[in-house]
């Protein structure tokens, strides 16, 4: 990890390639959720997803990004391929809003004006927080009453993103939130009727495409004047 810090700061302070600083657009696609219902698949979009997304690029190889996604996500046991899953017959719909930070580092040095350079995989790191509907309580009657949380979870992903005609860029990518909370499909020791006996916390991932429109210089990267 301190070996990881320090190539970073290395190459934001060297790398000497100029581009533009500011990337902002929208992005859709396609989620899922890994956890206690349904589905076991890590990545299996299954339900509509979008957001918006700004980048601030340090220089050609680090940026730093921003989002805001909207992410509904379900789960219904008679879609697992595990036969207990399936005659228990569980499912469960929620709607998470995430608000993320973070940083993606690019594998080539990434800058859409220069045209030997205008597409790169990357990868990313992020910490997130989320509201979402959690139970609360259970009626005589078995409905489950719902409460709006807040939580955190901690996405990864990796991607590609390249020119696409003038100042836009087009991305495809896939992110998967090691959330840090086990009751976003409703499963929860504090109410015996919703213990399903999972132990581990939830996931939750995004994959898609997005669409950035770049603007404005810097006056320089690494201390090298435009």
């Amino acid at each position: 990890m301190r070996g990881l810090i320090l190539f970073i700061l290395f190459a934001c302070v060297v790398t000497p390639l100029q581009s533009q600083i500011h990337e902002i657009g929208l992005f859709a696609g396609g989620s899922n959720y890994v956890g206690d219902i349904g589905r076991t698949n890590y990545i299996y979009p299954n339900e509509f997803s979008g957001g918006l997304v700004y980048k601030y690029n340090l220089n050609p190889r680090i940026a730093l990004r921003g989002s805001y996604t909207y992410i509904p996500i379900s789960g219904n046991d008679i879609d697992a391929d595990n036969p207990f899953r399936q005659s228990r017959g569980y499912s469960f719909s929620n709607t998470i809003h995430e608000f993320a930070a973070g940083v993606e580092f690019n594998f080539f040095d990434y800058n859409i004006s220069d045209y030997r350079t205008t597409f790169t995989p990357y990868i990313l790191a992020e910490i997130a927080a989320f509201n979402y509907k959690s139970p609360e309580s259970v009626t005589a009657s078995n409905t489950i009453l719902l409460k709006n949380k807040f939580s955190y979870s901690l996405p990864v992903g990796v991607g590609i993103k390249g020119r696409l005609a003038d100042n836009f860029a087009i991305a495809f990518e896939t992110g998967v939130r090691f959330a840090l909370v086990d009751d976003i499909d409703f499963t929860t020791n504090k109410i015996n009727s919703l213990d399903f006996g999972g132990d581990g916390n939830d996931w939750y991932v995004f994959s898609g495409v997005s669409i950035v429109y770049t603007f404005g210089r810097p006056p320089c990267f690494g201390g090298i004047a435009e």
